[in-house]
């Protein structure tokens, strides 16, 4: 059977992709952010997967107030890199895993989690930027992603959006989903977007350190707390942006330990401040069978 044997989260801010497109790494201003994503690139390469659940937002992207889905599954052969106004990232397409895609909706809406199926969609800068950040730059003698990339988009753009707690049990179904799917392969589920910031208004620029360090204790150490804070604190605490660190936690309700195993095992923690205008979290956990 399919199993969970790691969770990844990060920040997927948009300036990093162009830091990394346009040769930027090692200036003064960016440099110590990308040496923090040193460990995990090896670490992907020491532990990689056979595919990957990425659940990460659309930036009005492949979606709009025209349609707003609360929760979106990929099940297409590939997606292509989107034009977000300035040209796709030159990134290889993303790849998708169609059979485990469809395997992992029909179980999730049996569970009572209502899915949107998309079968054609471009993928913006909230999922090949935590690629790039964790696989590297591919290079042109071996253009391609290192495994199938499964993207799960949840609307945390327009409200309502779904709760911490929503999202918490969505990733208990999302585990229980992947151990029944009758193919062994190794699965790691990333949640990315976050950590606190603000891109509009009087509050612009809003970064929260102590919210961002408190909100990675819990998720780490107790994710039913971090599950349990509420929309309001996300905004008043971490920005109108904040909020997409409810996608973390469906990442974290698929870990052993929530279903009565061993505590994970973790392998990264980093945050830093700034990347544009933004805090910049990152943590790798390890399931213990």
């Amino acid at each position: 059977m399919a199993k969970i044997t790691a969770s990844v989260f990060t920040s997927h801010v948009p300036a990093i992709g162009a830091a990394l497109d346009l040769g930027k790494t090692h200036e003064p201003y960016w440099q110590p952010l990308f040496q923090g994503y040193e460990y995990g690139k090896q670490w992907m390469k020491d532990n990689k997967p056979d595919v990957i659940f990425l659940v990460y937002n659309d930036h009005a992207t492949a979606f709009s107030l025209d349609i707003i889905p609360t929760f979106a599954i990929g099940t297409a052969e590939q997606f292509q890199p989107a034009d977000e106004g300035w040209g796709p990232r030159p990134v290889p397409v993303v790849k998708g895993h169609p059979d485990l895609a469809s395997h992992i909706a029909q179980s999730v809406i049996q569970q009572d989690f209502d899915l949107t199926i998309v079968n054609k969609m471009d993928v913006d800068h909230g999922l090949t930027v935590p690629l790039s950040l964790m696989c590297g730059q591919p290079s042109a003698d071996h253009f391609e992603w290192p495994c199938p990339v499964i993207p799960f988009a949840v609307n945390v753009v327009q409200y309502p959006v779904p709760s911490g707690q929503r999202c918490f049990n969505l990733g208990k179904a999302i585990r229980k989903a992947i151990e029944t799917y009758d193919e062994d392969i190794n699965v790691h589920i990333w949640g990315t977007g976050g950590m606190s910031h603000q891109l509009q208004g009087a509050r612009a620029g809003l970064i929260n350190k102590e919210f961002d360090r408190v909100f990675m204790d819990k998720l780490i150490n107790d994710p039913q707390a971090a599950a349990d804070i509420s929309h309001i604190d996300y905004v008043r605490e971490a920005g109108s942006e904040g909020i997409e660190l409810v996608m973390w936690l469906i990442a974290r309700g698929a870990m052993n330990d929530v279903h009565g195993g061993k505590a994970p095992l973790l392998k990264q923690r980093f945050y830093h401040v700034p990347a544009s205008n933004t805090a910049v979290g990152h943590a790798i956990l390890e399931n213990q069978f």
